[in-house]
This record gives C-alpha cells, sequence and structure tokens, in this order.
C-alpha cells in the first residue's frame, strides 16, 4: 500500500518569507525527484491504523532546523536566506517549546537566541525504553532532559550515511550484523567512520539477521545492513521471524543507484527484469516520495520499530550514504518516544469486570506468556502474582521472562506435556489469567490445551478480554495489572492444592562406566553449572523440550524461537545475544541438523572474542521431525563438528572444542570450559543415539502430527 507521506504533514512549509501552501511546494518539485530513492518498508500488518501516531515525530523538526545557528564570539548567526522549515503538527510539549512556536519565523531578539540554545533536550530512548529486564520500563517521558544542545556537524558528517550511524547509536545499538556486497559498501563506510557503532561482518545474510535478532532479544533493539536483492531476501526469513516474536529489528538494505530508478536498464542482483520492486513487494511498503524526507522517513522508521516492537525495512540507494543534505548538518535530536496512555474510563471498566470474576472465584490461576516483554509489563507482573497468592504458571515461550524464583511458581504450562501436576492445577482452574498469551498448535502441543474461553481473562499489551464478555482496548497491560494487583482479594486455594498433590521430580539413572552418554543424563550436568551469569539459547527441536526442564536461577535468561521455529536459527542469535549481553555467558544447546545450516557463523563469533559454551547435540538426523513424521530425509550427513569448528579457527582465535561419548567425559569438558578455558569459545560435541529424546518431544510430536493430517473439512 502506497502511502501519501503529504498527508502527515500540516499543509505547509515555512520560508522566510511567509508560510507557503503545500501545493506549491509539490509544483516546484521536478518529477523526476520523486522517484523512491530512500524508502522505507514497515513490516505491520495493519500499518495504515497506526498513522495518526506518526505525527509526533515532526514536531522536533521545527527545533532542529531553529538549532542550527553557527555561533561565532557570542554572536548568533545570520538565517539564511530561503530555508524550509517543514511546521510540527503536534502541539508544543514545553514552555519553551511554546515559545519556540510563537517565534519560529523570526527568531530575531537575544532573549530567542538564548532560548534556542538551552532548549531541553530528551535522554536517549535506550536508557529508558529498551533492555530486556527493565526494573522501571518507564518510558522517555520520565527523563526529557539531558543538557546538551545540538552541534553543528562538519561537512563530512553531514550524510545520511552518517546520520543512521548517530541515530542508532541513539537508540542503544552499539553492533551492526552485516554482509558486505558491492551496493552497501559505501554505506559500510560511513557506519565504520563512527567510533561508537562496531560493524560485525557474517558469513551470509540469514545468519546476520538472526544475529540481530538475538541481538534484539539482549538490548531491545537490533539492526542489520545487507545489499539488494540477493541480500534482502536472502534476510527476509530471519525478518520475519522477527516479526513473529514482536522484536524491534532494523533492515537496511543499499540498492541500486537512484539514477537507475525509472530508466528500464537490467542491473545485477535483481531478477534480470527493469522492474526492481521484486524485493520491495515482498513488504508492505511505505514510500519516500523525495530525498529532502529521508530524515524524517528515517525517524519514522526506528519509531515504528520501537513503538510497535515489530522489524522495519528501510531501502538507501547505492549513491546516497554520501549524499550531505542541510537536514543532516547538524546533530540530531536525540530519539524520543511519547508515552503511551491507558484510556482511563475502560481502564477501570476493565477492573471492575476482572474483579466480578476473580473475587467469587474459588481457585484462579495466573499464567504468564511471551508478550509480557513486548509491553514491558515484567515487574508488573510479578507484583500481580505477590498479591493474588494464585498459583503462577508460564507458557513455554515465556520462560526467561518471568522469573521462576517466585514463591507460587508452578512451572510450564504446555498442555499434554506441562511439567508435572501443572497442567491439573491450571485446567481445573475456576477462573484463569493469561497475561501475553500465543496460542498455537506449537505452544498448545497440537491444540491440547483444556480450557474455557468463559473462565479466562486474557491481556494483551494493548486489551483486556474478560471471559465471553466485553473487551476492553487502549489499556496498556502494564497499567491493568498494576491496577489490578491494589484491589485483588488473595486467594491461595489452588496453590495449596498443588502442594498437595506435588511430587517431586525423580532424576535420570547413574550411568555405568563409560555407558554412552543419555540425553537426560547432559541436561542433568548442564543444569548444575547454570548461574544468574548465564543465558540459555535453546535450537528449534529437541532442545525445546529439555531446556524447558531446566531450573533457572535469578538472573539467569532463556531465549528459543517458538512461534516462527526456524531451523537454524540458535547459531545467529547466540552470536548476536552473547554480543549484545557481555554481562552474561551464553550457553545453546543445538542439534547437529539446525547447526548445519549456519554452521559458518561460528567463526564470526570467535573472531569477536566471545565466550560462548555451545552443546552440539549429535544424534543424526532431525530428530524433532522424526517424531512428527519419519522418513529417510530425516537422516543427514555425519559430520566431525569438533573437527570443522577447529578448522573455522585455524589458530586465528580462542577456541576449544571437545567431543564427549559417556558422562565421565562431559564432565570432565564442562570443568574445562568453565575453569581454564572460560575466556574461549567453547564448542562440545556431545554424541547421543538416534533415538534417544524427551518424553515430551514423543507426546508433542504424536499430537502435532494428528493436527497435520487432519482431513479436509466437508465442502
Amino acid at each position: 500500500m502506497e502511502l501519501d507521506m503529504h498527508a502527515l504533514t500540516v499543509p505547509g512549509f515555512l520560508t522566510s518569507s511567509g508560510l507557503i501552501p503545500a501545493s506549491a511546494m509539490l509544483v516546484e518539485r521536478p518529477k523526476d525527484q520523486m522517484i523512491a530513492s530512500c524508502s522505507c518498508f514497515f513490516v505491520m500488518q495493519r500499518a495504515n491504523e497506526y498513522l495518526f501516531q506518526l505525527a509526533i515525530l515532526k514536531r522536533f523538526k521545527g527545533l532542529i532546523h531553529l538549532l542550527r545557528k553557527k555561533h561565532k564570539h557570542g554572536e548568533v548567526a545570520s538565517w539564511p536566506a530561503t530555508p524550509f522549515y517543514p511546521i510540527s503538527p503536534a502541539r508544543p510539549t514545553s514552555a519553551s517549546e511554546a515559545v519556540l512556536c510563537q517565534q519560529i519565523a523570526r527568531p530575531s531578539s537575544a532573549s530567542e537566541a538564548v532560548l534556542c540554545q538551552n532548549i531541553a533536550r530528551p535522554s536517549l530512548v535506550s536508557e529508558e525504553v529498551l533492555g530486556r529486564n527493565i526494573s522501571d520500563p518507564s518510558l522517555a517521558s520520565k527523563a526529557i532532559v539531558n543538557s546538551h544542545i545540538a552541534q553543528p556537524a562538519s561537512a563530512s558528517e553531514a550524510t545520511l550515511g552518517c546520520h543512521i550511524a548517530h541515530r542508532l547509536i541513539q537508540i542503544g545499538v552499539k553492533d551492526v550484523f552485516s554482509v558486505p556486497r558491492d551496493f552497501n559498501l559505501t554505506l559500510l563506510d560511513h557506519l565504520r567512520s563512527e567510533p561508537e557503532l562496531n560493524l560485525i561482518t557474517c558469513c551470509n545474510e540469514l545468519n546476520a539477521g538472526y544475529a540481530a535478532d538475538g541481538y534484539a532479544r539482549a538490548c531491545g533493539v537490533g539492526a542489520c545492513v545487507v545489499s539488494f536483492t540477493v541480500g534482502g531476501l536472502s534476510v527476509l526469513n530471519a525478518i520475519a521471524g522477527a516479526y513473529s516474536e514482536n522484536l524491534p529489528l532494523i533492515c537496511i538494505v543499499s540498492g541500486p543507484n537512484s539514477n537507475d530508478y525509472g530508466s528500464d536498464r537490467v542491473l545485477h542482483h535483481p531478477t534480470g527484469l527493469p522492474d526492481f520492486s521484486q524485493e520491495l513487494q515482498c513488504f508492505r511498503t511505505v514510500v519516500v516520495h523525495n530525498l529532502d524526507e529521508a530524515y524524517e522517513q528515517i525517524d519514522r522508521a526506528i519509531f515504528m520499530a520501537l513503538e510497535k516492537s515489530k522489524p522495519v525495512y528501510i531501502s538507501i540507494s547505492c549513491n546516497l550514504p554520501a549524499f550531505q543534505h542541510p537536514t543532516f548538518s547538524c546533530e540530531p535530536v536525540p530519539f524520543f518516544l511519547n508515552p503511551k496512555m491507558s484510556n482511563q474510563m475502560g481502564l477501570e471498566a476493565a477492573i471492575e469486570a476482572a474483579l466480578t470474576v476473580l473475587n467469587k472465584a474459588v481457585k484462579p490461576v495466573l499464567v504468564g506468556g511471551p508478550n509480557i516483554r513486548m509491553a514491558k509489563a515484567r515487574d508488573a507482573f510479578v507484583e500481580l502474582a505477590g498479591a493474588s497468592g494464585y498459583p503462577v504458571a508460564i507458557m513455554p515461550s515465556a520462560k526467561g521472562i518471568v522469573p521462576e524464583h517466585l514463591p507460587h511458581f508452578i512451572g510450564t504450562y504446555w498442555g499434554a506435556i506441562s511439567t508435572a501436576f501443572c497442567a491439573e492445577i491450571v485446567e481445573s482452574a475456576d477462573a484463569y489469567i493469561f497475561v501475553g498469551p500465543i496460542f498455537n498448535d506449537y505452544s498448545s502441543a497440537g491444540y491440547s490445551l483444556l480450557l474455557k474461553k468463559e473462565k479466562a481473562i486474557i491481556i494483551q499489551p494493548e486489551r483486556v478480554v474478560v471471559g465471553n464478555g466485553a473487551s476492553f482496548g487502549c489499556i496498556l497491560m502494564k497499567d491493568f495489572l498494576e491496577a489490578l494487583a491494589k484491589r485483588i482479594q488473595k486467594n491461595t486455594t489452588a496453590f495449596e492444592t498443588y502442594k498437595r498433590v506435588y511430587v517431586p521430580e525423580g532424576h535420570p539413572l547413574e550411568c555405568e562406566p563409560n555407558e554412552p552418554l543419555r540425553i537426560n543424563v547432559l541436561f542433568k550436568n548442564i543444569q548444575s553449572m547454570l548461574s544468574g551469569n548465564n543465558a540459555i539459547i535453546a535450537e528449534t527441536g529437541d532442545s525445546w523440550f529439555n531446556c524447558q526442564k531446566l531450573k533457572l536461577p535469578d538472573g539467569c535468561q532463556y531465549e528459543f524461537q517458538m512461534q516462527y521455529g526456524s531451523t537454524g536459527w540458535s547459531v545467529g542469535a547466540t552470536l548476536g545475544y552473547a554480543q549484545a549481553a557481555t554481562d552474561k555467558r551464553v550457553i545453546a544447546c543445538i542439534g547437529d541438523g539446525s547447526f548445519q545450516v549456519t554452521a559458518q557463523d561460528i567463526w564470526t563469533m570467535i573472531r569477536c572474542g566471545q565466550n560462548s559454551i555451545i552443546f552440539l547435540i549429535n544424534n543424526g538426523g532431525y530428530t524433532i521431525d522424526v517424531e512428527i513424521h519419519d522418513g529417510p530425509y530425516n537422516v543427514i550427513k555425519n559430520w566431525n563438528y569438533a573437527g570443522f569448528v577447529d578448522a573455522l579457527c585455524n589458530n586465528q582465535g580462542k577456541c576449544w572444542t571437545a567431543k564427549v561419548r559417556c558422562e565421565e567425559e562431559l564432565k570432565a569438558a564442562i570443568g574445562t570450559a568453565t575453569g581454564p578455558r572460560k575466556d574461549c569459545l567453547c564448542f562440545i560435541e556431545v554424541i547421543v543415539h538416534k533415538n534417544d529424546t524427551s518424553k515430551e518431544l514423543l507426546e508433542w510430536g504424536s499430537r502435532v502430527s494428528a493436527a497435520n493430517s487432519r482431513p479436509p473439512n466437508p465442502q
């Protein structure tokens, strides 16, 4: 859907001689300048519903231009002859802005000049609204002032490429994952020239996208830079995964020279047609019609990524990163997110409706879902858990988001493969609160959740649904949970029932000396090495189910890709997560089939000096697919995985490998990885039997197989 971006602006531009209608401005623009030489593509299902929010980005535009005054010997230089200043459609938010808006056409007095110099500047959004576990996720409105005035940039810095670099730094991105190709080399030069930005070259675009995904999980936002079509279509799979997991990710693609658009020329990298839109058609588009709007459109894309927690896609012609433009001649005003607010009447009504159900329930429960991360409502969830006294369960993809040390924590609710006694408590409740759930065939173990809608209160980031009754919109999850915690009646009945029926889990049978290693013994030893300084990355496959049973110490993080389930995701995600979370030592559990998809970027981890521990589980095939539908295609060629990683390292970095076949060798390898080799990337190949799987995978596989093989409905 192509949108007229002028519909989002005030219909006029300010010049030194007064206000000119926008229509007149458009007449002055040559048609050949209307080519989309810089385009932003929002990977949003319903972007048009949110366009009204985008206008707030313009409110700083006038301020940016007002600050473009060069001071020499304490005197204010004269204004440029005929600059164009877009007028902000937003209401001024401070007294200083109000004065500036009143005097914008004639900032002539000394007092006005001083005011321009001392205007408050919002603090960086990365410090306030990003991060994996923000203790107080207040939005940027709580920290508006950071007394630093924008300074004029040098001519070499007043470019589109440098502006993008500055913006990435301001939102908290310190590392950008890229794959160099001919179209993006100039842009990479500008990113490299920014001392606070680290450019990490990956082996392929898919891994670069996965790395940005992992980085966003740890840091709050990630970024990658690839080339046109060959790179953009390759990274698309990773972008789709980030979209499904609600991760803010900025994908920047360098395209052909702006003069080649509309020229009917056939270029390399596209599919041999003079139409360059094949890649663009993969994304819902919002097109920049004029290069003058690049500054605004880049900010709009970044805003959408952070505001909606979704990926955005920015395409820049290869000849534009070095382009100098007046809008880039000054250090940009730091990025700012307006705080969202709940509808107070709706919030009160939703609370009353929920309390009507909960306060008459005998044994209610509380279940956390993955959208708690997106809503930044972790602390509010913990507050409600403490105030309610309800048993607290998590959906599988919420592991690591909801702390497991809560006093009433009972485990993972995953339908037929739930933690022991968890499903019985949840499904026997007469009321259940689901906070941020995502229900699909995987998270429900083949639709095996025995829940009734009339008993459920579903709380999503901006909506509350109470049973079969009313649905309340424009209510923030955090606000609802905090308000509910203040008024809910404590009820521990269901948790008392859980304590009466609970039987402690058993332990794996002890291994005989040199007995072939079993999966349950492997994860028993992984459990013993966990601390709050670790983060777990679980690959799609049996690692899902085995890692789900790990007891996470306070502070230990956990990530896996439940919704999208892309094979090979964990290699790139481990790279990105470890690069962002330098205070954590990442432990990755990866199957051999998944590893073969994305193995190359183990070298990138070594080159970056990372010290992750990777357990490569070698069982000779795609075990998860075997349990869904077996066939010869699920058997893969065996590699010497430890030898492969040694070859990648080639004595050019810190890397240690081991191959283990029994528990004695495993214990020795873990001791080395956590002891003398703790500063190295440690790769441990674990040999297990091809039929050795978790019992949860056996149950889950049969149920998903049954769901997949349902016959068509009669017509």
